[in-house]
């Protein structure tokens, strides 16, 4: 079997929904995405064999197969195809998997896996709601299945985690204001060498992320869902709605040293799970455990984690439940501080931790995304 690994991945910088990306076409995110990629690598296009793109919202400007639309507007050769997915926020982290596999089976030499999502542009789930009002919940979905599984909101399954783990609002404050700190921190020491240009007049960082928060201020919010009162997600401890793109350059090991190439990490481990639809969000530990006993690990193994912060409750109850060493848990922060464009998280968030290994001279990266309806994307990668 062929051994896939990473030769190169980048990011955009991640911004706010009507922010620094608002006037750029999702399409056109991704290919510009595509091509800073390939730059970097040094890979001409006419080598790449699929362009996988996640995206979650696909109507609209992410409709009619983006992944396609993108390798075209990248000007990569006509004989390069491309597919968009959508396995809801794991998307793009699905790409690689799908990529990786793809490699590994001999199918393939090369691969770019990525996603783009902009919030700005294509309301979340337009393909749900059809243009018709913003989404607020699943009630339009088959009636037979809404009678086997009470399909609720993610943010109540957020609150509903919180209630199950005993996690107090104050407690979730605390963690948001930790990621915006060291996400602050990570970019003022111009740690982030994964980003590619943002627009003109933006710094090389993701644009929500605050310097400062006001600890008061965060109390006083109302629950995002819930009466005052009765639950403790709100906008501040919560994701922030973004738009971005990121993509990663997959290859045959051989076939990338024989073209010059260097390696920079191989897989481990490669996992998806279903886990309770009504909760939704749990699904990242026992993908953990799937994961670590694929790679033959143990989290204490692991030097650098990065799961998405959908909701702060997400990572403390997965931390509560395998006992983690928060001091490795999204280093240089997460979702909360940059934002969560829905498709493109993953590859991004695969970015920041290959970039982050290497700052840090660590070994092992595990990164976990959890996802709607009840699923959880999980990889375990080495630095080489």
């Amino acid at each position: 079997m062929n051994e896939a690994v990473i030769v190169e991945a980048v990011r955009t910088p991640f911004g706010r929904r009507g922010g620094w990306w608002a006037d750029t076409r999702p399409d056109t995110l991704l290919a510009q995405t595509v091509q800073g990629l390939l730059a970097r690598a040094g890979l001409p296009g006419a080598k790449v064999e699929d362009l996988i793109a996640g995206c979650v919202s696909q109507a609209g400007e992410q409709g009619a197969n983006i992944g396609r639309l993108a390798a075209m507007l990248a000007g990569l050769p006509e004989s390069v195809p491309g597919v968009a997915l959508n396995r809801m926020c794991g998307s793009s982290q699905q790409a690689v998997h799908f990529g990786a596999q793809a490699i590994a089976a001999g199918d393939m030499g090369y691969v770019v896996a990525g996603g783009v999502e902009s919030m700005s542009r294509v309301p979340m789930f337009l393909d749900v709601t059809l243009g018709q009002g913003e989404f607020r919940g699943f009630e339009s979905l088959n009636p037979a299945l809404l009678e086997r599984y009470p399909l609720i909101h993610q943010i109540e399954s957020a609150e509903r985690i919180a209630d199950h783990w005993q996690l107090s609002q104050a407690a979730m404050d605390e963690w948001a204001r930790e990621s915006h700190a060291r996400a602050w921190a990570a970019a003022k020491a111009g740690r982030h060498a994964e980003l590619l240009p943002g627009p003109q007049g933006a710094g090389l960082r993701d644009e929500g992320v605050r310097e400062t928060t006001d600890p008061a201020r965060m109390a006083a919010m109302a629950p995002a869902m819930r009466a005052p009162g009765l639950g403790g997600v709100t906008a501040a401890n919560a994701s922030q709605l973004a738009d971005g793109a990121a993509a990663v350059l997959l290859a045959d090991r051989d076939t990338a040293l024989a073209d010059g190439l260097r390696p920079r990490a191989r897989f481990l481990a490669r996992v998806v799970v279903g886990s309770d639809p009504v909760m939704q969000l749990t699904g990242v530990i026992p993908a953990t455990r799937l994961a670590l006993a694929r790679a033959g690990l143990a989290l204490e193994d692991i030097d650098w984690i990065e799961i998405n912060e959908a909701f702060a409750s997400v990572v403390l109850a997965w931390q509560r439940e395998l006992d983690a060493k928060l001091s490795r848990v999204n280093p240089w922060g997460g979702a909360i501080a940059h934002g969560h464009p829905l498709g493109a998280t993953g590859a991004g968030l695969m970015a920041k931790m290959l970039t982050g290994l290497e700052a840090t001279e660590g070994e092992f990266g595990l990164q976990l995304m959890c996802i709607g309806h009840g699923m959880a994307t999980a990889t375990i990668i080495q630095r080489l």
